[in-house]
């Protein structure tokens, strides 16, 4: 079991509510459990309820950004394309902020797909679904499965649609992942 660090905001700062997906304002002062650290986020527990920080707010814990945040965070200038493995990696940086599993080995990833653009570089399509249809963290982790694969170098465009078909069950999920879920 992780462990759980306790900490008081430092600063106003915006957080998603989970599972719902609402935006909403923690204010300085707020005492928070630091729950999961996966992906360059932070899901913490406060006011009887789970709340997702992203790690440009890690300031706002008194805690130094998650490497996922510092590594990538500049999008590179080179030329060339983004290899499929390169973007499967960025992928595998984006969690369930209740899993403690990545997107790829929760078996979410339905398809990726890269092509190069007029300039050479990479226009990235993913289709993903989600755990649970009602989650409302959908939008949240889909933005950050593209952030991250725009924050390649060689990526010009990218974007990551939710689908529904087919439905997920458990049987998805990778070795991998149900090894740190501890089934099987």
């Amino acid at each position: 079991m992780a462990e759980v660090t306790t900490v008081e905001l430092k600063r106003d700062c915006v957080a998603i509510q989970i599972p719902v997906g609402t935006e909403v304002s923690l204010k300085a002062g707020t005492p928070v459990d630091i729950a999961q650290t996966l992906g360059g986020n932070f899901t913490v527990h406060s006011m009887g309820g789970l709340f997702r920080i992203d790690g440009k707010d890690a300031d706002a814990l008194g805690v130094e950004a998650p490497p996922a945040v510092v590594e990538g965070a500049e999008k590179g200038e080179t030329s060339g394309t983004a290899s499929d493995d390169e973007i499967w990696g960025a992928l595998k940086t984006c969690f369930d902020p209740e899993i403690p599993v990545n997107i790829v080995d929760l078996g979410l990833v339905y398809d990726m797909q890269c092509e190069a653009d007029d300039t050479g570089k990479n226009k990235v399509s993913v289709k993903m679904t989600l755990t649970a249809p009602g989650c409302g963290m959908g939008p949240a982790i889909a933005k950050d499965a593209q952030d991250k694969i725009l924050a390649l170098s060689g990526v010009a465009d990218a974007s990551v649609e939710v689908v529904w078909d087919p439905p997920w069950h458990q049987s998805m999920i990778s070795p991998e992942g149900r090894k740190i879920l501890g089934i099987e």
